[in-house]
């Protein structure tokens, strides 16, 4: 009725009857180590003991030492019939005992080894995870169990064998004690122990007393059996089977990350430990991939990467979108080995679910300072407010005070399209199967009635073949047609897990941003996938101090120990721009002004209401020279 109670109890009160029982069976029914069986072998007068416990009764087993003998505590399995006082009881004992033991393995040990199997942790054992009958009966497992109990009972020799089941049990003892131990040094909120006297430091105590009497009994058995706990668990760490047990593990990889994230908020930022953490808007992370595998080639093993998503729309549904993706999403990036993670906000627009973002992602010290954002390639065809939210984006992130981070690539990154295609050839191929599989039953059913059903079956073959052939040629053209169209995207979108080829990584350093600009072209050269390409430096100058810009700047790399292939000193850089590319300018930005000084003060200010993110004349005249 109370197991939590009936269980502690019955246990200690084993444990005390028992030991009892063997005090008083140690104190009233002593034998001794080494005896002949021969009452007349007594002690001759004059003879020295020399601490002999036999021979202090008055016995003389002193022949022992150089032949065997039968009798004694350690040659004797019937020892303890012999000192009772009804020896048929002592091995009615023995019986019951041994069919208890045996009945309880016989029973326990196919269940837990079925539930092993299920989780399918050692792939080669999924076999016995199989159960029979209304109560899942682990068949299969009893049949295991009984050949294994019957290959020791072949063995038959029992001191052979009891040192290997003893290193067994003890080794499966000290683990239940460690796991209760390590349950209770992780504070997981769900390990609630009901036993009022529990202690955890009892529990690693009795985990090492294990330990200790496994080398005990027999050094070489403890030294095999941890040999195959370490592989067992080698190969489980190794393999990483999908099974969530709530272990005490991840409760406390919980904790030391908690520990260490708290640690880092005392400890002061310093150039010398800056790194990029970016905030990268990827979508979702499967859409935009070359987006995310240049921010994963900087942030690798280095700093934090989180790929970010802005649902917009009416809230309850992206936010039921949102939830019912988060765990997939987040699947997938660690599927395809990226060391990321993956946020999602729903908001009324783009631009404020990003500023949420900027300002509520990362914990701690932990948190992104640079962020990371594709090219918009369709600027000029988009709606103004999406051009306005774009550029509103990198205002804000400058706003944050974090670095920017705009790339962009011939083909552009988004590759949904493609992957929509790619959904749907797979449901047509999946249709086409099921289809192939049911005219094959059909012809099969058919053809069990006699000629007739030979004939038409092969008239119906004949049809579907043709069918079949003109179905795979449209999809083959389809197939086709689709590849070339988007091949290019496809290569594009993978260019970066590629290794790079000999070449050169320009960087325009223009003015002083702190050193972002350098660093990550730095950090892309100690990649394994770009250590080929090398850093060429552009900078500005003056014409007449050529030499000396070039010497100032390699001095400042060489001091940042950054190497460098070459150094180009822009002497043109304050030179006005030309006629022509004033114009291509002018014309390029004609759609975005605003115009307010042709305009009455009235038309101006509602122009501005309208359209905020529109180039005000003043707005031009200020940045003229710039």
């Amino acid at each position: 009725q109370d197991p939590q109670g009936a269980i502690p109890k019955g246990t200690m009160l084993a444990i005390l009857i028992t030991t009892v029982a063997y005090i008083g069976v140690a104190i009233s029914s002593c034998v001794v180590r080494d005896a002949t069986g021969n009452i007349n072998d007594t002690v001759v007068p004059g003879m020295s003991c020399n601490g002999s416990s036999a021979c202090s009764l008055g016995y003389d087993f002193s022949r022992c030492a150089s032949q065997p003998c039968d009798y004694g505590l350690m040659n004797n399995f019937q020892v303890m019939s012999m000192v009772s006082g009804f020896g048929p009881l002592i091995t009615a004992g023995i019986f019951s005992a041994t069919l208890s033991s045996a009945l309880a393995s016989l029973v326990s040990a196919p269940k837990v080894f079925q539930a092993l199997c299920k989780d399918n942790v050692y792939k080669g054992l999924h076999f016995f995870a199989k159960g029979y009958g209304k109560n899942n009966e682990p068949i299969r497992g009893y049949v295991l169990t009984f050949v294994i109990a019957m290959a020791f009972i072949l063995i038959a020799e029992l001191n052979t064998i009891a040192p290997i089941i003893s290193n067994f049990f003890l080794a499966s003892y000290a683990l239940i004690n460690f796991s209760c131990f390590h349950a209770s040094y992780a504070k997981s909120p769900g390990w609630r122990p009901a036993f009022r006297y529990y202690n955890m430091w009892v529990s690693l105590f009795g985990a090492l007393l294990c330990c200790g009497v496994m080398f005990v009994i027999n050094w070489w058995a403890a030294l095999i059996t941890y040999a195959i706990e370490l592989f067992l668990y080698i190969y489980v760490t190794y393999k990483k089977p999908e099974v969530n047990w709530g272990s005490s593990t991840q409760a406390l990889y919980y904790i030391n990350a908690l520990d260490s994230a708290l640690a880092l908020t005392t400890v002061e930022d310093h150039v010398k430990n800056f790194r990029p953490q970016c905030i990268a808007l990827t979508g979702a992370p499967m859409i935009r991939p070359a987006l995310l595998d240049i921010t994963h080639t900087f942030t690798k093993n280095n700093g934090l990467c989180i790929c970010c998503e802005v649902y917009t729309g009416p809230r309850k549904l992206c936010v039921k979108e949102m939830n019912s993706g988060m765990a997939k999403k987040q699947a997938w990036l660690t599927k395809n080995k990226r060391k990321a993670f993956y946020a999602a906000v729903a908001a009324d627009s783009f631009r404020e679910g990003v500023k949420s973002l900027l300002q509520a992602s990362g914990l701690g010290r932990m948190k992104p300072n640079t962020l990371v954002i594709g090219f918009k390639k369709d600027w000029r065809n988009a709606t103004a407010t999406q051009v306005e939210n774009y550029v509103g984006v990198i205002h804000d992130a400058f706003d944050f005070e974090l670095g920017m981070i705009i790339v962009r690539i011939s083909q552009g990154f988004d590759i949904s399209q493609v992957l929509q295609v790619q959904e749907e050839l797979e449901k047509l191929e999946q249709e086409r199967l099921a289809l192939e599989a049911t005219i094959k039953e059909n012809d099969f059913e058919e053809g069990k009635r006699g000629i007739c059903g030979f004939f038409k079956k092969a008239s119906t073959l004949n049809i579907s073949k043709h069918e079949t052939k003109k179905e795979n040629t449209i999809n083959t053209i389809q197939s086709t047609h689709v590849g070339e169209f988007n091949q290019k995207l496809l290569e594009a979108s993978t260019q970066f897990k590629k290794k790079q080829g000999k070449g050169t990584i320009d960087i325009w350093w223009l003015f002083d941003d702190g050193g972002l600009t350098i660093l990550i072209p730095y950090i892309l050269t100690i990649r394994k996938k770009w250590k080929n390409c090398k850093l060429r430096i552009f900078t500005g100058g003056k014409v007449n101090r050529i030499e000396e810009e070039k010497l100032v700047m390699a001095s400042l790399l060489s001091k940042f120990r950054i190497k460098f292939a070459d150094i180009n000193i822009i002497c043109d850089i304050n030179i006005k721009p030309s006629k022509e590319s004033w114009k291509f300018f002018e014309e390029m930005i004609e759609p975005y002004r605003l115009h307010e000084s042709c305009k009455d003060i009235t038309t101006a200010e509602k122009l501005k209401r309208e359209s905020p993110w529109k180039i005000t004349d003043a707005e031009l005249e200020a940045f003229k020279e710039k």
